[in-house]
């Protein structure tokens, strides 16, 4: 497993994002979008909150807000009862996120492997990741990650494997929802503001 030094770090926002080796699909069918979503509940919600999301099929954005310290330091102590805690390295408490996602990737790769009766690594390592510092930067970005499933000519609202539907939805869901949208100030103008196509 895979630590990088650059640490992601409590309260900040990170665009994470990651695609197949090779450019290869990563996701073959809608099953294989729900068991990702669901592993992402699994190891991202201790450690993160999603703020946003798109699946595509050969990659993937998220948008996550790092837990405050307190709260890493509560979840990393009850991981790690039983190791013995070192300052550097996977068995840090500054690299118990990226482990989270280290282990997001690799529990869907090996459920993959085993369905598609397949070997190796699925991801490319390590996943990328920008700290985000500026309100209109996330804004845009949110926006970004929504218009990725624009490529394959899906109208935003329809695309199942994106969080824009259940923002604008009333759906019980882990996501950000009001949050989300606080930044835009309104529903409406959240829409609005993706109508325009945004690069970052």
């Amino acid at each position: 497993m895979e630590i990088r030094r650059d640490h992601l770090e409590p309260e900040f926002f990170y665009h994470i994002y990651n695609r197949g080796i090779n450019s290869e699909d990563v996701y073959k069918n809608k099953d294989n979008y729900l068991y990702f979503l669901k592993k992402a509940k699994e190891f991202l919600l201790p450690v993160a909150d999603i703020y946003a999301y798109c699946l595509m099929k050969n990659h993937f954005h998220l948008l996550v807000r790092i837990k405050p310290e307190v709260e890493l330091k509560t979840f990393f102590d009850s991981q790690n009862k039983n190791t013995k805690i070192r300052a550097e390295g996977i068995h840090a408490l500054h690299s118990i996120v990226s482990k989270q996602f280290a282990k997001l990737m690799s529990s869907y790769t090996q459920g993959f492997n085993k369905y598609y009766n397949r070997h190796g690594s699925l991801f490319e390592t390590p996943f990328k990741r920008i700290r985000i510092t500026d309100e209109v930067y996330l804004r845009n970005c949110i926006i970004y990650i929504h218009q990725n499933s624009l490529d394959i000519n899906e109208q935003l609202e329809k695309y199942d494997f994106s969080s824009y539907k259940i923002i604008l939805s009333n759906s019980k869901t882990e996501l950000k929802r009001e949050e989300v949208i606080s930044y835009f100030e309104n529903i409406d103008n959240f829409k609005f503001c993706h109508q325009r196509i945004v690069e970052i």
